[in-house]
């Protein structure tokens, strides 16, 4: 699509606006120009539109920045059998995500800056939302060659992730984060010790009664001790894809006490389930890292509140039938996630658990801070990336309604609330509900 096109201007009344970078909310309208917001604030009005605005009446619903989901698998190149960044990017309209970054677990890896400038290229012709690279850390992934992290970062890579695999060498990550830190580019991180978590799931009691074999806590925080440590011995900047238990979190809560310019996220399926959804062995739940237990999950809700949690990511990871309708044992890891963030993160919301700036500030402004974008405010000037939603709209979530290719979801026949209504990329409506 393109972000450039000189459009109608957009004027929402009657709305609930909340920007959470600042966590201001008032009533009011929006009034996007030429991409960007011109205006905002209660004196907006159906009286105040300009001359051949749109305008939209939004019944009180919120309006909100588009949500920035920092770990997307988008198919493209090698795996368009499992999505497409045309199907990924109607699905992330769909759950107002208005910007995708992309992991680099392609076919090829991203670690060239021809396929940089690949997805890009694609993304600009086939996406509905913005589509921003990761590229690899290392060398087709394989955690020991460092990649040419300076002409990724020139191809237009906005931080460097080798995926779901760890870096196991100490020295390498440490060349890397140095490297890195000479560009000021994000190192971000999957925290697992791959020789001690050689299980399917949570290590515990209910792995015991299920058969299964475990992974345990201590392997995301062995690798993750280690990387803070490198990040502290060089510098760099840090970025925990996926925190998933108080060890790690205990860790991390020094490291900032300390300085050091680490953050973190968790995904919305570690927030919002735990170990006991796998019930009779739901390989759609089967993840990694793993759901952990409920003690865990809480702990991760209560961080996420207070902020020592930075981030939520969807984790969109598709998967066909082919690889997931197999003894959990043998089944892929990962699950679909884009098009229900918003509406899973909408039970902590109504739980009282995370107030809904703060929920929105995880999935926005905080992660646009870290990567340094425009996008994730409410504020004049701002790109007009936004989305429309009702809050409290029920909805069952049909598998065969979503618009990945595939129909791996965790919350498969889930009661949940909170409806977009609307979401705009760049003042241009992308997806609007029926």
């Amino acid at each position: 699509m393109s972000l450039h096109r000189r459009s109608a201007p957009l004027l929402f009344v009657n709305a609930r606006l909340i920007d959470p970078a600042s966590g201001a909310e008032t009533r009011g309208g929006l009034l996007a120009r030429d991409g960007r917001i011109a205006d905002l604030g209660p004196h907006l009005t159906r009286d105040a539109a300009p001359d051949g605005a749109r305008v939209v009446d939004c019944g009180g619903e919120v309006i909100a920045p588009g949500l920035i989901d920092m770990q997307a698998f988008v198919g493209e190149p090698g795996a368009e059998h499992r999505e497409t960044i045309a199907s990924a990017t109607m699905a992330a309209a769909a759950g107002g995500v208005t910007t995708l970054v992309a992991t680099s677990a392609t076919d090829p890896a991203v670690d060239d800056p021809a396929v940089v400038d690949f997805v890009l290229r694609r993304a600009r012709d086939t996406g509905r939302v913005r589509v921003l690279p990761m590229a690899a850390l290392t060398k087709a992934r394989e955690g020991k060659e460092i990649a040419e992290l300076g002409l990724l970062q020139q191809a237009g890579a906005v931080a460097f992730y080798d995926g779901a695999r760890s870096v196991k060498n100490a020295l390498v990550m440490r060349r890397a984060m140095a490297y890195a830190r000479d560009f000021d580019a994000l190192v971000v991180h999957f925290a697992q010790d791959a020789d001690l978590a050689g299980g399917v799931m949570n290590e515990g009691d209910f792995a015991l009664r299920l058969g299964l074999s475990g992974v345990p806590r201590e392997a995301e925080a062995i690798m993750l001790d280690r990387d803070l440590r490198l990040a502290a011995l060089t510098g760099a900047r840090y970025h925990s894809a996926i925190v998933t238990t108080t060890l790690s979190l205990d860790a991390l809560r020094a490291a900032k006490d300390a300085g050091l310019s680490v953050t973190c996220g968790t995904s919305i399926n570690h927030l919002t389930l735990n170990e006991n959804d796998i019930g009779d062995y739901r390989s759609f739940l089967k993840l990694r890292p793993p759901l952990r237990h409920e003690e865990e999950r809480k702990a991760l809700v209560a961080a996420l509140a207070e902020g020592l949690v930075d981030v939520i990511v969807s984790d969109h990871d598709p998967q066909d039938v082919e690889t997931k309708r197999l003894p959990f044992a043998e089944a892929e890891y990962g699950a679909i996630g884009v098009e229900t963030m918003l509406a899973a993160g909408m039970r902590l919301v109504h739980s009282g658990d995370v107030t809904l700036p703060r929920l929105l500030a995880a999935m926005s402004s905080r992660p646009a801070e870290i990567l340094g974008l425009e996008q994730g405010r409410l504020q004049k000037g701002a790109p007009a990336d936004l989305i429309r939603f009702d809050p409290d709209a029920p909805f069952v979530v049909d598998p065969a309604k979503l618009h990945s290719r595939c129909r791996n979801t965790p919350f498969d026949g889930a009661l949940l609330q909170g409806v977009v209504n609307m979401t705009v990329v760049g003042g241009e409506i992308v997806h609007k509900a029926v």
